[in-house]
């Protein structure tokens, strides 16, 4: 995997992908670093101005009227980041924290928030070295930026509190740095204010998300079409002249996809002989693209928010493009928290759609000929009733994760910060989402794949590769075993694409690149 160039050019999400999950290294751009030495000039100059400038010569926050002499601004900057890692709770994931550092990596590359180059390329080392600071699960309101997840990567900067090393063993920071021959930071002015200032944890995680909301949405195609002909329905719905007279973009793709995977499908094919013996299917049957295709435009506008993240410099106060140095709002977090809540609405009702399939193969009133519960012998099996159970458990829990973070906010810093975005919040219920998610489809497809096969009409060749594929993993129907292995094994096809490979769905996916 080629290593990542910081500051030549925005980050791009794949980027953020590659370093937070996959180790990439990363690299900074000898204009990054010219940069960062012309504005740290300017904030020296500051340093030595009789006017107070914040973070630089004043205290923070609701302190910001407090001068501080050049004699305690080494210890101002060390006493700002010490005080500000308070996060508690579970330590979240090692992608997490990854994403986060290269972000604010990013934004140091940028040349706008004064710090020596020095800094950017510690935190550089860091990340290549495999170096995680141990971050709390709680500690964000998402404004002024995510301070206490941003602290503990700026005190493992610093050399101080815990860390993971690239084995995974939790050691003191001192002891890892030191393994890894890379001096401590000592922060000069401003330098540790700059390191705490930004959205990169929740933009880090709103970056993952969409990684796996593309594939996820995919699936949830895959899922509806093996549904489709498992439930001996139709694909007339998902003809393009009938998308193309509500022209979302969204749905377009998700029809697309659906006809692609039932192309050539005897069960389908058979309603042309015998005719179609349901007047309509089911909503959750034939308003899949509709729903589908609605997340995937959610995704789409999410994305374009991302982007604009990710070429954006954060910080208070900024270094101008003429030099100056001025404070601003861009470190509220609302924008990101916005399409994290949005997102964890559409995750929840894709859910929700995905077990409403699932349940009408169970119920035989509703399964078009085929055994109750998908059992091998119903009475003595009961087939797969604890899967749409533990379905049905999973959608609840999303459909409470969809309630928004980003509408509450709680005043913080003697009323300072008056009103705070919650993003942090946000992205970490998302997180839970999508897990969840990958669960629900991947029951489904359990169900629908039992369904086919119990049908035992044949198959269309994408679905059929499909099924295949989750035959290596997991058997077909017979007398009832251990389930939750099964439910995991199918999950874990979900969650690493195998089943998207199989079905070979991206040469549906779009008409036009």
């Amino acid at each position: 995997m080629s290593a990542v160039l910081v500051g030549a050019a925005p980050l791009r999400i794949a980027d953020v992908v590659a370093v937070a999950r996959h180790d990439a290294t990363v690299e900074l751009a000898p204009a990054a670093l010219e940069r960062m030495a012309h504005t740290r000039a300017v904030i020296e100059r500051l340093a030595d101005d009789a006017q107070p400038h914040y973070g630089v010569s004043t205290g923070f926050g609701a302190l910001a009227t407090t001068s501080i002499p050049p004699s305690d601004r080494r210890q101002l900057q060390r006493s700002l980041v010490r005080s500000h890692a308070a996060s508690a709770g579970p330590a979240v994931e090692r992608e997490v924290v990854r994403g986060t550092m290269l972000l604010r990596l990013a934004t140091l590359a940028t040349g706008r928030t004064g710090v020596r180059p020095i800094v950017a390329e510690t935190y550089a080392a860091l990340l290549n070295a495999g170096i995680t600071p141990v971050v709390g699960e709680y500690g964000s309101l998402g404004c002024s930026g995510d301070l206490a997840p941003l602290a503990h990567c700026a005190l493992a900067a610093m050399g101080e509190g815990e860390v993971d090393d690239a084995s995974g063993a939790r050691v003191p920071a001192a002891t890892a740095l030191e393994a890894a021959a890379i001096a401590p930071l000592v922060l000069e002015e401003k330098e540790g204010l700059a390191l705490l200032n930004g959205t990169d944890g929740m933009l880090g995680m709103l970056a993952l998300a969409l990684h796996d909301l593309d594939a996820l949405l995919l699936t949830a195609d895959i899922a509806a079409a093996l549904s489709v002909e498992g439930l001996a329905g139709t694909d007339g719905v998902f003809a393009s002249d009938l998308q193309a007279l509500r022209p979302h973009p969204g749905q377009a793709e998700s029809a697309r996809v659906m006809r692609g995977m039932l192309q050539d499908s005897p069960v389908i094919a058979g309603h042309r002989t015998t005719g179609f013996t349901r007047v309509q299917d089911a909503y959750s049957l034939r308003c899949a693209p509709q729903v589908h295709g609605a997340a995937r435009d959610t995704a789409a506008y999410a994305r374009q928010v991302a982007d604009r993240e990710l070429a954006s410099a954060i910080d208070n106060p900024v270094v101008t493009l003429d030099d100056r140095v001025e404070s601003n709002g861009n470190f509220h977090g609302a924008p990101i928290g916005y399409v994290l809540d949005f997102l964890a609405i559409a995750a929840a009702d894709v859910a929700s759609m995905s077990e409403r399939r699932t349940d009408r193969f169970l119920d035989r009133s509703r399964s078009s000929g085929l055994p109750p519960f998908l059992a091998g012998d119903p009475g003595v099996d009961s087939g797969l009733m604890i899967a749409q159970y533990t379905q049905a458990g999973i959608v609840t829990e999303l459909k409470r994760l969809a309630a928004p973070a980003s509408v509450d906010s709680i005043p913080t810093s003697a009323m300072q910060e008056d009103h705070v975005s919650m993003g942090w919040t946000a992205a970490r219920k998302l997180r839970r989402a999508i897990d969840g998610l990958s669960r629900v489809l991947a029951i489904e497809i359990l169900a629908a794949a039992r369904g086919i096969e119990m049908r035992a009409e044949g198959a269309a060749p994408a679905t059929a590769r499909v099924v295949e594929a989750l035959r290596e993993r997991v058997p077909g129907a017979g007398p009832d075993r251990y389930l939750a292995p099964e439910i995991q094994a199918a999950t874990d096809l979900v969650v690493s694409g195998a089943l998207l490979r199989a079905a070979d769905a991206t040469r549906f996916e779009k008409e036009t690149s």
